[in-house]
Order: structure tokens, then C-alpha cells, then sequence
């Protein structure tokens, strides 16, 4: 049995976070698939990567401005056709899993991130577009997000919410979620046909924190604020799915809302290459691993309930972090900034990229 099936089979469900033609059309994705993968995840640093830095798009480009269509429009049709392909090899386990799993995630323009209603506008067109029901919307967790995230889930749209950072981030998406369930049962909505992640970053956290525990020669605190912060976000996924409130809605069907672990690869060299993998295993979750940490984890990842354990060592952490005057609130508000900006200037360089071969092609 490999490990991605013995992972779902204690809980945890392993998405892949990348997207590219050549993966789906190879039979790569069906590998991935038969061997116990169960969703994907895309982003605009990821659509920059496969369009701007292959050839497996350019034929379709040629086709398009043939057609005379602008590049925004090539760029959309070229993404949702990403999608589409991909949902449909996953319909199988989104079938199998009874709308568990087998979803694949596309995010609506990054540049939105700040725009409710625009977000949400386009948002149900994207979704509308695609018409599959294994198709989840990627907002991110911004102050202005969170109301898009309410008004797409009561209007039952699968939502994955992107670029959380903190516990008190975390817990004004899961508040954002419920309010959504409330108002599409309040409409008589069927709530067991919406599912929604909540994509909460992890390597991030260290690469930061690590920074400053250097200046400060705190070494031995180094690697261990991601982990925490996660762990500690766990502990508050179990008691809001808890609650008598949300009791009430699941005994008519709604699904809890899974903490997705996102930002997975090991960006520090001296880590372990799959440290968010081993240290964040617990059920119900998911983790969406780029390719390398993916490929290292089935060769030598350890299988272990490993979420649960800990929570104290975790406080611990943070207060130590709090008495050296480390301070994680205004870290991670900063890093949701950063990582609004960082899918701003993916979406631009491929937006830039995709016009100058319009142009070469064009001429």
C-alpha cells in the first residue's frame, strides 16, 4: 500500500500543489491518482511557471490569436482548460469519496484580494464556467476575502481559502465558513453538496521567524515556530468543530471545513526536505505538497500521527518567542501581505510572458 493511501486512510488527504498540461496529458496525473492522490491546487506563481516556462501551451496560443482574442482571454481559457482536464481525472475520487476529495482549485485574480465584490463576481462566473461539482475557488483571507468566502459558500460554491498565516486569521475564516453554512441552510440549500479548505501556510512562518532568532542568536529556537503555529491552529479546528454550533449544522449534512496545509517544501536546506510533511499528520487535514517534497515524502517520509502531539511544547514555543520580543501577529499579517503581492507579481510576469508570444506569434 503507498503511503498517500495509508495517509487518507488515517485521515489525511495529500493534493498536489502544481498544475501543468504535460501532467495531465501524460499520464502522470493518473499515476499520482491511482497511487493515492486526491486533489490539486493551483496559483498564479504556478500557472507563471507552466505557461511562461514551457512550450505545452503554444500550438493553443497560436489558435487563439488567430482568433483574435486578447491575451487576458487566452490566459483564461488556456487556466480553465488546466482545470477542467484535471477535475475530470479527479471526478472519479470525488465520486469514490463521496465529495471528500478530488478537488482541483483555481484562484480568482489575485489583484481581487482587496475587492469583495469583484471577488465575488468573479468567483461564480469561474465556478459557473467550469461547471463541475469537484471545482473549489481559491480567496484569499484578507479582511475584505472573508465576506466573498460567506457569500460563495452560501451560495454553494466549494471555496478554498488561501493565504492564512495565523491562528486569529484562522479563526475569522472559520467564522467566515460557518456564517456562509447558516445562511445556505437559512435558504434551504442542501449543505452537504459544499466543501471548503482553509489553506493555511506553514515554511513561511520559519523562514521568517528564523531571521530574527539569528540576529538574535536564539538558534535553538529556529524551525519550530511553523510547526507550533500550525499545531496550535489544529487545537482551535477541533474546538470550533466542536461547538454546539456547528453540531446543529452538521446533523444536517454540512462538511467541516479541513485545515489544508499549504507552503509545505522546506526552504531551508538544514531542515529536513519533509519536515512539514511528518510534523503535521492528523485527521482531518489535508496537505498540498509541491513536487520535490511529494517525491522525497514517498521515499522516505515517516507515517506518524504527529498533529496531536506536542500542543504544550507549542505554547511553550510561542511564549519563549514572546519573551524574546518575537512577535508572530505582526509576522504573519505581514506575510499575508507579501503573499498577496508575491501572486500579484506572478500573475503580471505571466500576464507579460503570454504577451510577448501573442506578439511573436502575431507578427
Amino acid at each position: 500500500m503507498s503511503k498517500l493511501i495509508q495517509l487518507a486512510e488515517s485521515g489525511q488527504s495529500i493534493w498536489f500543489d502544481y498544475i501543468q498540461r504535460n501532467l495531465i496529458t501524460s499520464g502522470e496525473l493518473d499515476a499520482l491518482i491511482n497511487n493515492g492522490l486526491r486533489g490539486i491546487t493551483s496559483n498564479p506563481t504556478i500557472f507563471d511557471k507552466a505557461i511562461s516556462g514551457s512550450a505545452d501551451y503554444d500550438e493553443e496560443i497560436k489558435k487563439y490569436v488567430t482568433k483574435g482574442l486578447t491575451v487576458d482571454e487566452i490566459y483564461e481559457k488556456l487556466a480553465l482548460a488546466d482545470i477542467s482536464l484535471a477535475a475530470d481525472k479527479l471526478l472519479k475520487v470525488y465520486k469514490d469519496t463521496d465529495g471528500l476529495d478530488g478537488y482541483v482549485s483555481i484562484e480568482v485574480n489575485p489583484h481581487l484580494a482587496y475587492k469583495t465584490e469583484e471577488t465575488i463576481k468573479q468567483a461564480k462566473r469561474l465556478f459557473s464556467t467550469l461547471n463541475r461539482p469537484n471545482i473549489m475557488i481559491k480567496v484569499p483571507a484578507t479582511r475584505e476575502g472573508l465576506p466573498a468566502v460567506t457569500e460563495l459558500i452560501a451560495s454553494g460554491i466549494n471555496v478554498n481559502v488561501t493565504l492564512i498565516f495565523s491562528k486569529e486569521n484562522y479563526k475569522d475564516v472559520a467564522e467566515a465558513y460557518i456564517l456562509g453554512v447558516e445562511k445556505l441552510n437559512s435558504k434551504g440549500g442542501d449543505l452537504s453538496k459544499v466543501a471548503s479548505v482553509a489553506s493555511f501556510f506553514v515554511s513561511r512562518v520559519d523562514t521568517a521567524t528564523d531571521k530574527i532568532l539569528d540576529s538574535l542568536n536564539k538558534k535553538e529556537l529556529k524551525g519550530k515556530a511553523a510547526i507550533a503555529n500550525s499545531k496550535l491552529s489544529y487545537e482551535l479546528f477541533n474546538e470550533i468543530y466542536s461547538s454546539e454550533r456547528w453540531n446543529s449544522l452538521k446533523a444536517k449534512g454540512a462538511r467541516v471545513q479541513r485545515l489544508l496545509w499549504a507552503s509545505t517544501g522546506t526552504k531551508n536546506p538544514e531542515y529536513k526536505d519533509t519536515l512539514y510533511v511528518d510534523e503535521l499528520i492528523g485527521s482531518p487535514t489535508v496537505n498540498t505538497i509541491p513536487p520535490a517534497t511529494l517525491n522525497a515524502f514517498i521515499d522516505h517520509g515517516v507515517i506518524d500521527s504527529t498533529l496531536e502531539r506536542g500542543i504544550e511544547d507549542a505554547k511553550t514555543v510561542f511564549n519563549e518567542l514572546e519573551k524574546l520580543g518575537v512577535n508572530i501577529p505582526d509576522i504573519t499579517e505581514k506575510l499575508q501581505v507579501d503573499g498577496v503581492k508575491s501572486f500579484n507579481d506572478s500573475f503580471d510576469s505571466l500576464m507579460n510572458s503570454l504577451a510577448e508570444k501573442v506578439k511573436k506569434i502575431s507578427e
